[in-house]
């Protein structure tokens, strides 16, 4: 794991090259997924039965499409009961939090007769992306659904690529626990075109949120404007800011937690120390060889992974800032005092006994997190993803005639004639 300096001649070059890691689409895969969106918008299930067949083995058709409520109890009931016990625990969890982000409707008026106020609704129907095939995700599965449950949304679909047939009995339990209301068994970019612009037998959705690899990514960025969508996910990310006070085996342990995702996931610390930045690149060498995901994470570290020594602790939390990463370590003896300073990240882990992994599955908040520097703007997913704010305005008689002669002039001052008109009417 390389160990680089911020008084390094080419320290910026280097940082540079490390926020750039988000390629842009390659243009072969967004055509592919082009090609895919269309077809199945036009030739409707056809188009996404042939597709789910040529790239997940899997022969569906308008009968066994949907996973039926019996197949789902079926499969709950062959888990473990203490595997199950814990998505139940990691469910009422998450669903704890999420509550604490409801909105509420709001009205307010003022001695002028005027009446202002926010409607708060859900939106009616939403599809969530399951990542599928050999790996299972119910962790996302609980994260996308719970929090659309608490938001009120009217109908929930799922769904998640199947190999010869089956999703993952873990994926439904999941599906189960957090209230989804329909599971299908297609994934990949078909099953976003699907949900986007409908199907005979998959309902058209007006959000779709959740993880998937590249061309399920680029099928959202594609129906964006047709429905909503949560986010462009890319790959994982962590930083850790260290004084040195840290376990040098457990900080690098965190680094490769995140490197194992994928080859081009993200994984850097930031510490003052050289002495400890030299330990946990040489203890990041050691625990890799003994990885059951070895390739991959050495591929990650090797490519995006780095040890950056800082001036100072003030410098860590700045060049921190600048990277926006999606998970942020505080392994510090006082991480509160550093708390204050941070300003881009999407989820921050205090102190030496919090490891990311804890917000993966069991602490509560959400893990589909904003990535590849997108925290400067944007959120983790939450009961705020999956409402709508209305505006609500009422004017009395009075009130319009002391602000209306102002509405008309604006108008005119754009060039607006018939906005002012439609005051003068009420007004004369």
């Amino acid at each position: 794991m390389k160990i680089i300096h911020t008084t390094d001649q080419s320290f910026d070059k280097e940082r540079a090259r490390l926020r750039a890691r988000e390629a842009t689409v390659d243009r072969e895969i967004r055509r592919a997924v082009e090609d895919i969106i269309s077809d199945v918008a036009r030739r409707g299930d056809e188009a996404l039965f042939e597709y789910t067949k040529r790239f997940d083995g899997t022969v569906i058709d308008g009968e066994n499409i949907e996973v039926s409520a019996d197949e789902i109890e079926e499969a709950v009931a062959g888990i473990d009961e203490s595997d199950l016990s814990i998505l139940q625990e990691a469910a009422r969890r998450i669903e704890v939090f999420h509550r604490k982000q409801v909105a509420e409707t709001w009205l307010d008026s003022d001695e002028e007769g005027i009446e202002l106020g926010q409607l708060v609704t859900p939106i009616g129907r939403v599809g969530i992306y399951a990542p599928g095939g050999l790996a299972a995700y119910p962790s996302t599965v609980l994260m996308a659904a719970i929090p659309a449950k608490v938001a009120g949304v009217g109908e929930i679909c799922l769904v998640s690529p199947a190999r010869e047939g089956t999703i993952h009995p873990l994926v439904l339990a999941a599906a189960r626990l957090s209230g989804v209301d329909r599971v299908f068994r297609i994934g990949g970019a078909q099953a976003v075109a699907a949900l986007a612009h409908g199907t005979e037998s998959v309902p058209p959705v007006d959000k779709i949120v959740g993880p998937g690899n590249v061309y399920v990514a680029t099928a959202k960025m594609l129906v964006f404007g047709k429905v909503g969508i949560d986010m462009i996910a890319g790959p994982s990310e962590i930083v850790i800011i260290s004084d040195g006070t840290a376990d040098a085996a457990v900080a690098a342990a965190d680094l490769l937690s995140q490197a194992e995702h994928d080859p081009m996931a993200s994984a850097l610390l930031l510490t003052p120390s050289a002495e400890f930045a030299r330990r946990v690149a040489a203890e990041v060498q050691a625990q890799l060889s003994v990885l059951t995901r070895q390739s991959i994470a050495r591929a990650a570290i090797e490519e995006f992974g780095a040890v950056i020594v800082t001036r100072d602790m003030d410098e860590a939390v700045n060049i921190s800032n600048s990277f926006a990463p999606e998970h942020l370590e505080l392994m510090v003896e006082n991480p509160r005092e550093l708390l204050h300073g941070i300003r881009n990240a999407g989820a921050v882990f205090l102190g030496l006994n919090t490891p990311e992994a804890v917000g993966d599955y069991m602490a509560g908040p959400n893990h589909i997190l904003p990535t590849g520097g997108t925290a400067r703007f944007s959120s983790p997913l939450g009961v705020y993803d999956f409402i709508k704010r209305t505006s609500v305005i009422s004017f009395s008689p009075e009130a319009l005639r002391r602000y209306g002669r102002s509405v008309v002039r604006f108008a005119e001052l754009e060039g607006l004639e018939a906005h002012g008109r439609s005051v003068l009417a009420r007004m004369e």
